[in-house]
Protein backbone atom coordinates (compact mmCIF):
# COMPACT_ATOMS: atom_id res chain seq x y z
CA UNK A 1 0.00 0.00 0.00
CA UNK A 2 1.14 3.52 -0.84
CA UNK A 3 0.01 6.55 1.18
CA UNK A 4 -0.07 9.91 -0.62
CA UNK A 5 -0.24 13.37 0.91
CA UNK A 6 -1.36 15.92 -1.71
CA UNK A 7 -1.19 19.61 -0.75
CA UNK A 8 -2.89 21.36 -3.65
CA UNK A 9 -2.60 24.91 -4.95
CA UNK A 10 -4.04 26.65 -7.97
CA UNK A 11 -1.25 25.62 -10.34
CA UNK A 12 0.64 22.81 -8.59
CA UNK A 13 0.52 19.96 -6.07
CA UNK A 14 3.13 19.17 -3.41
CA UNK A 15 3.09 15.38 -3.03
CA UNK A 16 4.67 13.01 -0.54
CA UNK A 17 4.62 9.21 -0.98
CA UNK A 18 4.97 6.90 2.03
CA UNK A 19 4.88 3.15 2.52
CA UNK A 20 2.81 1.42 5.22
CA UNK A 21 5.65 1.78 7.74
CA UNK A 22 5.70 5.57 7.31
CA UNK A 23 8.97 5.62 5.37
CA UNK A 24 9.10 8.54 2.93
CA UNK A 25 9.61 7.18 -0.57
CA UNK A 26 9.35 10.42 -2.53
CA UNK A 27 8.50 14.10 -2.20
CA UNK A 28 8.00 16.29 -5.24
CA UNK A 29 6.00 19.12 -6.78
CA UNK A 30 3.69 18.28 -9.69
CA UNK A 31 2.00 20.69 -12.10
CA UNK A 32 -1.80 20.94 -12.26
CA UNK A 33 -3.61 19.17 -15.10
CA UNK A 34 -2.97 16.23 -17.38
CA UNK A 35 0.82 16.51 -17.13
CA UNK A 36 0.74 16.42 -13.34
CA UNK A 37 -1.60 13.41 -13.14
CA UNK A 38 0.57 11.52 -15.62
CA UNK A 39 3.69 12.21 -13.53
CA UNK A 40 1.85 11.08 -10.40
CA UNK A 41 0.96 7.77 -12.06
CA UNK A 42 4.61 7.33 -13.08
CA UNK A 43 5.76 8.07 -9.53
CA UNK A 44 3.38 5.51 -8.05
CA UNK A 45 4.33 2.88 -10.64
CA UNK A 46 8.00 3.44 -9.81
CA UNK A 47 7.55 2.88 -6.07
CA UNK A 48 4.65 0.41 -6.14
CA UNK A 49 5.86 -1.92 -8.81
CA UNK A 50 4.01 -3.37 -11.76
CA UNK A 51 1.61 -5.41 -9.62
CA UNK A 52 0.36 -2.44 -7.54
CA UNK A 53 -3.41 -2.51 -7.14
CA UNK A 54 -4.97 0.94 -7.62
CA UNK A 55 -7.21 0.32 -4.59
CA UNK A 56 -4.05 0.13 -2.44
CA UNK A 57 -3.15 3.73 -3.23
CA UNK A 58 -4.59 6.04 -0.55
CA UNK A 59 -4.61 9.80 -1.13
CA UNK A 60 -5.21 12.55 1.44
CA UNK A 61 -6.14 15.97 0.01
CA UNK A 62 -7.86 19.08 1.39
CA UNK A 63 -10.68 19.24 -1.18
CA UNK A 64 -13.41 16.96 -2.49
CA UNK A 65 -14.05 18.53 -5.90
CA UNK A 66 -12.34 19.53 -9.10
CA UNK A 67 -10.95 17.69 -12.10
CA UNK A 68 -7.81 16.57 -10.20
CA UNK A 69 -9.86 14.80 -7.51
CA UNK A 70 -12.11 13.24 -10.14
CA UNK A 71 -9.04 11.97 -11.98
CA UNK A 72 -7.76 10.33 -8.77
CA UNK A 73 -11.12 8.65 -8.18
CA UNK A 74 -11.35 7.52 -11.81
CA UNK A 75 -7.91 5.90 -11.41
CA UNK A 76 -9.35 3.69 -8.68
CA UNK A 77 -7.43 5.29 -5.80
CA UNK A 78 -8.92 5.70 -2.33
CA UNK A 79 -9.32 9.46 -1.88
CA UNK A 80 -9.94 11.14 1.47
CA UNK A 81 -10.96 14.80 1.54
CA UNK A 82 -9.63 16.16 4.84
CA UNK A 83 -10.76 19.37 6.50
CA UNK A 84 -7.85 21.87 6.73
CA UNK A 85 -8.68 22.40 10.41
CA UNK A 86 -8.11 18.69 11.04
CA UNK A 87 -4.75 18.90 9.29
CA UNK A 88 -3.75 21.92 11.40
CA UNK A 89 -4.62 20.08 14.61
CA UNK A 90 -2.81 16.94 13.42
CA UNK A 91 0.36 18.94 12.74
CA UNK A 92 0.44 20.02 16.39
CA UNK A 93 1.67 16.48 17.12
CA UNK A 94 4.96 17.45 15.51
CA UNK A 95 5.37 20.93 17.00
CA UNK A 96 3.31 23.70 18.56
CA UNK A 97 5.14 26.55 16.83
CA UNK A 98 2.48 26.97 14.14
CA UNK A 99 5.05 26.76 11.32
CA UNK A 100 3.57 26.01 7.90
CA UNK A 101 4.91 24.88 4.54
CA UNK A 102 3.53 23.06 1.53
CA UNK A 103 5.90 20.15 2.02
CA UNK A 104 4.96 19.99 5.70
CA UNK A 105 1.26 19.89 4.83
CA UNK A 106 1.83 17.09 2.30
CA UNK A 107 3.73 15.13 4.96
CA UNK A 108 0.91 15.61 7.48
CA UNK A 109 -1.72 14.52 4.95
CA UNK A 110 0.24 11.35 4.15
CA UNK A 111 0.61 10.60 7.87
CA UNK A 112 -3.11 11.17 8.45
CA UNK A 113 -4.28 8.68 5.83
CA UNK A 114 -1.70 6.19 7.14
CA UNK A 115 -2.44 6.55 10.85
CA UNK A 116 -6.03 7.82 11.15
CA UNK A 117 -7.63 6.52 7.96
CA UNK A 118 -10.37 4.72 9.91
CA UNK A 119 -11.48 8.07 11.39
CA UNK A 120 -11.66 9.88 8.04
CA UNK A 121 -14.46 10.04 5.47
CA UNK A 122 -13.58 9.01 1.90
CA UNK A 123 -14.74 11.16 -0.99
CA UNK A 124 -18.17 9.90 -1.95
CA UNK A 125 -18.62 8.00 -5.17
CA UNK A 126 -21.48 10.16 -6.39
CA UNK A 127 -22.95 9.61 -9.83
CA UNK A 128 -22.39 12.07 -12.66
CA UNK A 129 -26.00 13.21 -12.32
CA UNK A 130 -25.54 13.99 -8.61
CA UNK A 131 -22.34 15.90 -9.34
CA UNK A 132 -24.18 17.98 -11.95
CA UNK A 133 -26.96 18.76 -9.46
CA UNK A 134 -24.31 19.81 -6.94
CA UNK A 135 -22.64 22.23 -9.37
CA UNK A 136 -25.83 24.06 -10.36
CA UNK A 137 -27.40 23.99 -6.87
CA UNK A 138 -24.30 25.49 -5.25
CA UNK A 139 -23.98 28.12 -7.97
CA UNK A 140 -27.64 29.10 -7.55
CA UNK A 141 -27.27 29.43 -3.79
CA UNK A 142 -24.01 31.37 -4.09
CA UNK A 143 -25.68 33.88 -6.42
CA UNK A 144 -28.50 34.35 -3.89
CA UNK A 145 -25.98 34.93 -1.12
CA UNK A 146 -24.14 37.44 -3.32
CA UNK A 147 -27.41 39.26 -4.02
CA UNK A 148 -28.06 39.48 -0.28
CA UNK A 149 -24.61 40.95 0.32
CA UNK A 150 -25.09 43.51 -2.47
CA UNK A 151 -28.55 44.40 -1.16
CA UNK A 152 -27.13 45.03 2.31
CA UNK A 153 -24.60 47.41 0.78
CA UNK A 154 -27.39 49.17 -1.14
CA UNK A 155 -29.58 49.44 1.94
CA UNK A 156 -26.70 50.87 3.97
CA UNK A 157 -26.04 53.45 1.22
CA UNK A 158 -29.70 54.52 1.05
CA UNK A 159 -29.87 54.94 4.81
CA UNK A 160 -27.05 57.47 4.53
CA UNK A 161 -28.67 59.81 2.01
CA UNK A 162 -32.13 58.60 0.82
CA UNK A 163 -34.03 56.80 3.64
CA UNK A 164 -37.37 57.65 2.00
CA UNK A 165 -36.57 55.12 -0.73
CA UNK A 166 -36.42 52.31 1.83
CA UNK A 167 -39.94 53.15 2.97
CA UNK A 168 -41.25 53.75 -0.53
CA UNK A 169 -40.19 50.39 -1.95
CA UNK A 170 -40.73 48.27 1.18
CA UNK A 171 -44.02 46.77 -0.05
CA UNK A 172 -42.59 45.59 -3.39
CA UNK A 173 -39.17 44.53 -1.97
CA UNK A 174 -36.10 46.55 -2.84
CA UNK A 175 -34.45 43.48 -4.41
CA UNK A 176 -37.20 43.27 -7.05
CA UNK A 177 -36.31 44.44 -10.53
CA UNK A 178 -39.12 47.03 -10.74
CA UNK A 179 -38.09 48.70 -7.46
CA UNK A 180 -34.49 48.81 -8.66
CA UNK A 181 -35.52 50.30 -12.01
CA UNK A 182 -37.39 53.07 -10.18
CA UNK A 183 -34.34 53.70 -8.00
CA UNK A 184 -32.08 53.94 -11.07
CA UNK A 185 -34.58 56.29 -12.74
CA UNK A 186 -34.67 58.53 -9.65
CA UNK A 187 -31.59 57.88 -7.50
CA UNK A 188 -31.75 61.14 -5.47
CA UNK A 189 -34.43 62.53 -3.13
CA UNK A 190 -35.09 65.42 -5.52
CA UNK A 191 -35.50 63.14 -8.52
CA UNK A 192 -37.67 60.74 -6.52
CA UNK A 193 -40.03 63.53 -5.50
CA UNK A 194 -40.51 64.42 -9.19
CA UNK A 195 -41.59 60.90 -10.23
CA UNK A 196 -45.15 60.96 -11.53
CA UNK A 197 -47.73 58.33 -10.76
CA UNK A 198 -47.82 57.47 -14.48
CA UNK A 199 -44.09 56.77 -14.55
CA UNK A 200 -44.29 54.59 -11.45
CA UNK A 201 -47.32 52.68 -12.74
CA UNK A 202 -45.59 51.98 -16.06
CA UNK A 203 -42.64 50.32 -14.29
CA UNK A 204 -44.98 48.30 -12.04
CA UNK A 205 -46.98 47.22 -15.11
CA UNK A 206 -43.88 45.78 -16.78
CA UNK A 207 -43.36 43.70 -13.63
CA UNK A 208 -47.03 42.59 -13.77
CA UNK A 209 -47.80 43.92 -10.33
CA UNK A 210 -51.38 43.80 -9.05
CA UNK A 211 -53.10 46.84 -7.51
CA UNK A 212 -50.68 49.03 -9.43
CA UNK A 213 -52.54 52.30 -8.91
CA UNK A 214 -52.64 51.90 -5.13
CA UNK A 215 -48.98 50.85 -4.98
CA UNK A 216 -47.97 53.77 -7.22
CA UNK A 217 -49.80 56.22 -4.97
CA UNK A 218 -48.09 54.80 -1.87
CA UNK A 219 -44.65 54.96 -3.49
CA UNK A 220 -45.17 58.50 -4.73
CA UNK A 221 -46.34 59.72 -1.31
CA UNK A 222 -43.35 58.11 0.45
CA UNK A 223 -40.86 59.60 -2.01
CA UNK A 224 -42.30 63.10 -1.46
CA UNK A 225 -41.96 63.03 2.33
CA UNK A 226 -39.53 65.57 3.77
CA UNK A 227 -36.16 64.29 4.91
CA UNK A 228 -32.80 65.63 6.00
CA UNK A 229 -30.61 66.44 3.03
CA UNK A 230 -26.90 66.36 2.21
CA UNK A 231 -24.79 68.71 0.05
CA UNK A 232 -25.46 68.22 -3.64
CA UNK A 233 -22.01 66.78 -4.57
CA UNK A 234 -22.26 64.24 -1.73
CA UNK A 235 -25.79 63.29 -2.74
CA UNK A 236 -24.66 62.79 -6.34
CA UNK A 237 -21.84 60.51 -5.20
CA UNK A 238 -24.19 58.43 -3.08
CA UNK A 239 -26.68 58.28 -5.99
CA UNK A 240 -24.02 56.91 -8.34
CA UNK A 241 -23.10 54.29 -5.74
CA UNK A 242 -26.71 53.25 -5.20
CA UNK A 243 -27.37 53.01 -8.94
CA UNK A 244 -24.30 50.79 -9.38
CA UNK A 245 -25.48 48.42 -6.62
CA UNK A 246 -28.97 48.39 -8.15
CA UNK A 247 -27.66 47.40 -11.58
CA UNK A 248 -25.60 44.57 -10.04
CA UNK A 249 -28.70 43.24 -8.26
CA UNK A 250 -30.74 43.38 -11.48
CA UNK A 251 -28.06 41.30 -13.23
CA UNK A 252 -28.00 38.86 -10.31
CA UNK A 253 -31.80 38.55 -10.46
CA UNK A 254 -31.56 37.53 -14.11
CA UNK A 255 -28.84 34.95 -13.49
CA UNK A 256 -30.57 33.55 -10.39
CA UNK A 257 -33.73 32.98 -12.42
CA UNK A 258 -31.73 31.29 -15.19
CA UNK A 259 -29.84 29.06 -12.74
CA UNK A 260 -33.08 28.13 -10.98
CA UNK A 261 -34.31 26.55 -14.21
CA UNK A 262 -31.03 24.66 -14.50
CA UNK A 263 -31.33 23.39 -10.92
CA UNK A 264 -34.87 22.15 -11.53
CA UNK A 265 -33.95 20.46 -14.81
CA UNK A 266 -30.93 18.60 -13.41
CA UNK A 267 -32.78 17.64 -10.22
CA UNK A 268 -35.82 16.26 -12.09
CA UNK A 269 -33.48 14.15 -14.24
CA UNK A 270 -32.04 12.40 -11.15
CA UNK A 271 -33.66 9.05 -10.25
CA UNK A 272 -33.83 10.00 -6.54
CA UNK A 273 -35.82 13.19 -7.17
CA UNK A 274 -39.17 11.45 -6.58
CA UNK A 275 -37.99 10.21 -3.17
CA UNK A 276 -36.85 13.65 -2.06
CA UNK A 277 -40.03 15.34 -3.29
CA UNK A 278 -42.14 12.86 -1.30
CA UNK A 279 -40.82 14.34 1.95
CA UNK A 280 -42.80 17.16 3.61
CA UNK A 281 -41.33 20.62 3.20
CA UNK A 282 -39.13 19.78 0.21
CA UNK A 283 -39.61 21.44 -3.16
CA UNK A 284 -37.43 21.22 -6.23
CA UNK A 285 -34.84 23.80 -5.14
CA UNK A 286 -34.55 22.57 -1.55
CA UNK A 287 -34.57 18.96 -2.76
CA UNK A 288 -31.76 19.68 -5.21
CA UNK A 289 -29.65 21.29 -2.47
CA UNK A 290 -30.18 18.39 -0.06
CA UNK A 291 -29.40 15.81 -2.76
CA UNK A 292 -26.34 17.79 -3.84
CA UNK A 293 -24.83 17.88 -0.35
CA UNK A 294 -25.77 14.37 0.80
CA UNK A 295 -24.80 12.85 -2.56
CA UNK A 296 -26.24 9.61 -3.92
CA UNK A 297 -23.49 7.16 -2.95
CA UNK A 298 -25.42 4.44 -1.02
CA UNK A 299 -22.31 3.39 0.93
CA UNK A 300 -21.25 6.84 2.14
CA UNK A 301 -23.12 6.84 5.46
CA UNK A 302 -22.84 3.84 7.77
CA UNK A 303 -26.04 4.74 9.64
CA UNK A 304 -28.75 7.35 10.06
CA UNK A 305 -26.67 8.75 12.92
CA UNK A 306 -23.71 9.27 10.58
CA UNK A 307 -25.97 11.12 8.16
CA UNK A 308 -27.31 13.35 10.97
CA UNK A 309 -23.76 14.09 12.14
CA UNK A 310 -22.75 15.17 8.64
CA UNK A 311 -25.88 17.33 8.35
CA UNK A 312 -25.14 19.00 11.68
CA UNK A 313 -28.61 18.21 13.08
CA UNK A 314 -27.37 15.92 15.86
CA UNK A 315 -26.07 17.65 19.01
CA UNK A 316 -22.63 17.40 20.60
CA UNK A 317 -22.23 16.21 24.19
CA UNK A 318 -19.38 17.69 26.22
CA UNK A 319 -18.78 15.74 29.44
CA UNK A 320 -15.80 16.17 31.76
CA UNK A 321 -15.94 15.43 35.46
CA UNK A 322 -19.10 16.99 36.87
CA UNK A 323 -19.63 19.13 33.78
CA UNK A 324 -22.12 17.81 31.22
CA UNK A 325 -23.54 19.97 28.43
CA UNK A 326 -25.34 19.30 25.14
CA UNK A 327 -24.67 21.84 22.42
CA UNK A 328 -25.53 22.43 18.78
CA UNK A 329 -23.08 21.14 16.17
CA UNK A 330 -21.72 24.22 14.43
CA UNK A 331 -18.84 22.56 12.56
CA UNK A 332 -20.84 21.18 9.67
CA UNK A 333 -21.74 21.51 6.01
CA UNK A 334 -23.38 24.94 6.10
CA UNK A 335 -25.05 24.55 2.71
CA UNK A 336 -26.72 21.33 3.81
CA UNK A 337 -27.69 22.78 7.20
CA UNK A 338 -29.27 25.79 5.46
CA UNK A 339 -31.30 23.56 3.12
CA UNK A 340 -32.52 21.30 5.94
CA UNK A 341 -33.47 24.34 8.03
CA UNK A 342 -35.59 25.55 5.12
CA UNK A 343 -37.17 22.11 4.76
CA UNK A 344 -37.99 21.92 8.48
CA UNK A 345 -39.58 25.37 8.44
CA UNK A 346 -41.73 24.49 5.41
CA UNK A 347 -42.68 21.14 6.95
CA UNK A 348 -44.38 22.94 9.84
CA UNK A 349 -47.14 23.91 7.41
CA UNK A 350 -46.96 20.92 5.06
CA UNK A 351 -46.98 18.13 7.66
CA UNK A 352 -49.33 17.91 10.67
CA UNK A 353 -46.96 15.33 12.19
CA UNK A 354 -43.99 17.69 11.92
CA UNK A 355 -46.07 20.47 13.45
CA UNK A 356 -47.11 18.29 16.40
CA UNK A 357 -43.51 17.22 17.02
CA UNK A 358 -42.28 20.82 16.83
CA UNK A 359 -44.98 21.97 19.27
CA UNK A 360 -44.01 19.13 21.61
CA UNK A 361 -40.39 20.33 21.65
CA UNK A 362 -41.48 23.92 22.26
CA UNK A 363 -43.68 22.75 25.15
CA UNK A 364 -40.54 21.24 26.68
CA UNK A 365 -39.12 24.81 26.57
CA UNK A 366 -36.81 24.13 23.64
CA UNK A 367 -35.93 27.30 21.76
CA UNK A 368 -36.96 27.91 18.15
CA UNK A 369 -33.74 26.77 16.44
CA UNK A 370 -33.21 23.58 18.54
CA UNK A 371 -36.85 22.60 17.99
CA UNK A 372 -36.52 23.23 14.25
CA UNK A 373 -33.30 21.17 14.06
CA UNK A 374 -35.01 18.26 15.79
Amino acid sequence: MLLIGDDWAEDHHDVEVQDEAGRKLAATRLPEGVEGIAKLHELLAKHGGGDLDAAEVVVGIETDRGSWVQALIASGYQVYAINPRQVARFKERYASSGAKSDKGDAHALADMVRIDRAQLRPVSGDSEQAQAVKVVARTHQTLIWERTRTFQRLRSTLREYFPAALNAYADIALTSTDALELLIKAPTPAAGAKLTRTQITAVLARARRQNRDAKAATIQAALREEQLGLPEPVTAAYAATAAAHARVIIALNEQIAAMEEQVKAHFRAHPDAEIYLSMPGIGQITGARVLAEFGDDPTRYASAKARKNYAGTSPITRASGKSHTVQARYVRNNRLADALQAQAFSALRASPGARRYYDKQRAREADYNPALRQ
